[in-house]
């Protein structure tokens, strides 16, 4: 991941709305053959992957694709609209129906959605270092925005409502990213693995946990930190817990039965 952060929308909105819909002009032809808008954010999208979003620059992606600087500039603006087109690009929604879930209903929707965010900032951790809170929406986020909302809509809350669920599923799997990805980071940088960098404190900690100061630590179990809980998960399905007890508890005001349970 790079230091720093970028923020989505901080170019000119009307072009990149313009390069995201495809209704503004193209280039007549391009100075390099097989040079296409398409194939610059591709090569933008593999650069921050590789080396961090700080990589990324209009110099290096020319470097790439063995062109000139110059002539990307023919394709788009600059490095603020194009990083909003390499957000819509990593958005894209797949064609397979049950992408979302075995269509069992809204749950199996949101957890799925769950998982398939989390795989989604482990692929692409410079997601980690973009402020989206006033991104421009393109065609894939509309996509994702409009399979989702059809899934979910029968829980029967209201549309306020049911964008605060993607919302408050959106920032768990952030928090959850960041820290999956921060542990890595850390490993990385130290050259210590997880396990030798708590072993390196076991000898205080066992003295501390003896000296009467901590009575509810010290009584913990042995696998309490160990790695083989998964806190992701876990959190995931108290967050789809608390929403089924909500929608049955609107169903039961409406009279009706409670989305995705039997009548």
């Amino acid at each position: 991941m790079a230091s720093g952060t970028e923020t989505s929308g901080s170019g000119d909105i009307g072009r990149t709305l313009e390069l995201l819909w495809d209704t503004g002009r193209r280039p007549s032809r391009g100075p390099k053959p097989g040079l296409t808008l398409d194939r610059i954010v591709e090569a933008a999208v593999e650069i921050a992957d590789r080396e961090g979003l700080a990589a990324v620059s209009m110099r290096r992606i020319a470097t790439d694709l063995g062109t000139g600087t110059m002539s990307l500039y023919r394709y788009v603006p600059g490095k603020a609209e194009l990083l909003d087109l390499m957000l819509d690009r990593v958005q894209r929604t797949s064609e397979d129906p049950g992408d979302l879930g075995d269509g069992s209903g809204w749950r199996a929707a949101l957890e799925a959605l769950g998982r398939e965010a989390l795989a989604l900032h482990r692929r692409h951790t410079w997601l980690l270092d973009v402020n989206q809170s006033r991104p421009v929406l393109g065609p894939s986020a509309l996509d994702g925005m409009e399979k989702v909302l059809t899934r979910i809509k029968p829980m029967g809350l209201t549309d306020p409502e049911l964008l605060s669920v993607i919302i408050m599923l959106d920032g768990y799997v952030v928090g959850a990213a960041r820290t999956q990805v921060y542990q890595e980071e850390a490993e990385r940088s130290s050259g210590l693995t997880d396990a030798q960098f708590w072993a390196a404190q076991q000898p205080v900690l066992e003295k501390v946990m003896t000296s009467g100061r901590y009575p509810v630590l010290a009584s913990l179990s042995e696998d309490t930190f160990g790695p083989g809980f998964d806190h992701f998960e876990f959190g995931l399905q108290r967050i789809l817990d608390g929403l089924e007890v909500l929608v049955a508890a609107r169903a039961a005001a409406d009279g009706s039965a409670a989305p995705d349970q039997p009548a």
